[in-house]
C-alpha cells in the first residue's frame, strides 16, 4: 500500500461543489474525510432522496454511506472531530468519539482525527492539560480495544502546536493506537520560524496516522522569525503550491517513517477566489502531490 490523495470534506463544498462524489470525480482525488457534527451526521458522499446528511450512529446510515463511497470509488480516509475533552459533559465526548470510532470501523477507515484544543487551554497548567486529555483517550482507546481504529490527535491551537504537549501526550497514553493527524501549516501558524517546521515534521512522522495539508507564505523577512500565534494567517494563508512550506521535505519525512496512508488537502485560502480558481487551486495542488506519490 502507497499515500494516496484526499482532501476534506468542507474544502470540496468550499469549491462550489454539490456533492462529494461530484467533487471528488472532477478533481480526481479518491479520499474522503468526513466531518463528524454533534449530532453525529456526516455529509452524504451521493445524496438519495435528498438525503444530504447520514447518521453514523445508525447501522443502516453507516450501511448507505459504505455503499455509496463504493459505488463512486471513493476511499473514506478518515472520521474528524472538532471534540473538547475538556468540556462541562467529558462523558458526552468521549461516548460520542467510541461511537465515531466504531463508525470508522465499519466503514474501514483507519482513523479518527481528534482535536487537541479544549476549553481553557491557555489557563491550565500543562499537566493539567496532560491529564484531561490522556484520562479521555484512555478511555477512548480502552472501550474500542477490538476496532483496528487509530486516533491521531492535530497540532491544532495554542497546545496542539506545542510540541512539548504532543509529544508528552503520546508518552502519557502510552498506546500505539494514539498518534498524530500532523498537519503541514499549523505549526507555522503556531509562529515556528520555517527551519524549526522542518524539524518537527521529522521528529513527529513516525507516530503520523492521518493528514492534513495546506499553506502559508509569510513576508520574506519573517519566514524565519518566531512569530506570534496566528500572526495574519487570514492575509497569509495561500494556495498548496504557492506557500512558503516546501511539501517535498514533508512528504520526505513521511515516506522515511514508512507512512503508507492519505494525504489530505486542506485548502483555507478558497475564500479569496472565484468558483474556478478555487477548483484550478485544487487541481494544481493535487497534481502535485500526484507526482510526489508516483516518484
Amino acid at each position: 500500500m502507497s499515500m494516496y490523495l484526499a482532501i476534506r470534506d468542507d474544502i470540496v463544498f468550499a469549491a462550489g461543489y454539490k456533492t462529494l462524489a461530484e467533487g471528488l470525480k472532477d478533481l480526481n482525488i479518491p479520499g474522503i474525510e468526513l466531518f463528524v457534527k454533534k449530532d453525529d451526521t456526516v455529509s452524504a458522499i451521493a445524496p438519495v432522496d435528498g438525503k444530504e446528511r447520514l447518521n453514523i450512529a445508525d447501522p443502516a446510515d453507516v450501511a448507505e454511506l459504505a455503499r455509496q463511497a463504493a459505488e463512486n470509488g471513493v476511499k473514506i480516509a478518515a472520521l474528524c472531530m472538532g471534540n473538547n475533552f475538556n468540556a462541562e459533559d467529558k462523558e458526552f465526548e468521549i461516548a460520542w468519539a467510541v461511537r465515531a470510532v466504531r463508525a470508522a470501523q465499519a466503514l474501514g477507515a483507519p482513523a479518527v482525527r481528534v482535536d487537541a484544543i479544549m476549553s481553557g487551554e491557555r489557563d491550565l497548567p500543562l499537566e493539567e492539560r496532560l491529564r484531561l486529555v490522556a484520562d479521555a483517550i484512555k478511555k477512548i482507546l480502552a472501550a474500542t480495544e477490538d476496532s483496528g481504529v487509530e486516533l491521531g490527535i492535530e497540532n491544532h491551537g495554542f497546545q496542539g502546536n506545542d510540541p512539548v504537549f504532543v509529544k508528552a501526550t503520546l508518552e502519557a497514553v502510552g498506546n500505539p493506537r494514539l498518534g498524530l493527524t500532523l498537519d503541514s501549516g499549523n505549526y507555522y501558524w503556531r509562529g515556528w520560524p520555517l527551519s524549526r517546521v522542518y524539524e518537527i515534521f521529522e521528529e513527529l512522522a513516525p507516530f503520523v496516522k492521518h493528514t492534513h495539508i495546506k499553506n502559508i507564505k509569510y513576508p520574506q523577512d519573517i519566514v524565519e522569525t518566531q512569530r506570534e500565534v496566528g500572526y495574519e494567517y487570514d492575509k497569509y494563508c495561500c494556495p498548496i503550491h504557492e506557500g512558503d512550506i516546501d511539501h517535498t521535505r514533508y512528504f520526505a519525512a513521511l515516506r522515511k517513517a514508512g507512512y503508507d496512508r492519505d494525504l489530505c488537502l486542506e485548502d483555507e485560502s478558497l475564500g479569496k477566489y472565484d468558483i474556478e480558481q478555487r477548483k484550478d487551486n485544487l487541481r494544481k495542488a493535487a497534481e502535485f502531490f500526484k507526482a510526489q506519490i508516483a516518484g
